[in-house]
């Protein structure tokens, strides 16, 4: 069972690089290379949109949202694109810039959240359903 979880894990490494490789392709389609991008960006990203310390939901995202984002990537991509690419990438290596505009990119989106939460707070606070200070 280990060894299957390591192949497991060895065939996602390659599918996030097939993945990054289709959101630069010019051959693929526009919504598969968003989600390519999408997936890829997440997957490659030092920084998950929940936190891994966060009890159980902090793992599950990435159990559940990466397989997923893959699996949704790769069927939308033409075979025979798709085994062109899987050879190319079994030949190169991930770009090392891919996890840094991912990055950015969750933290901007955590920045644009907060402030979303923020301006919603003031507004109940201003019409008077927030909470009470004596």
């Amino acid at each position: 069972m280990v060894l299957q979880l390591r192949d497991w894990a060895r065939a996602m490494k390659r599918d996030v690089y097939v993945v990054w490789l289709c959101g630069r392709d010019p051959r693929v389609p526009r919504r598969a290379k968003i989600l390519a991008l999408l997936t890829a960006g997440y997957a490659l990203s030092p920084i998950d949109l929940i936190p891994d310390f966060i009890p159980i939901l902090g793992m599950l995202d990435d159990l559940i949202l990466v397989p997923l984002g893959l699996w949704l990537t790769l069927r939308s991509i033409p075979a025979p694109l798709l085994i062109e690419l899987r050879e190319k990438a079994q030949a190169g290596n991930a770009p090392s810039r891919a996890g840094r505009i991912a990055a950015a990119a969750i933290i901007v989106v955590w920045i644009l959240f907060m402030v979303g939460v923020a301006v919603l707070g003031i507004r109940l606070w201003a019409r008077g359903r927030g909470p009470r200070l004596r």
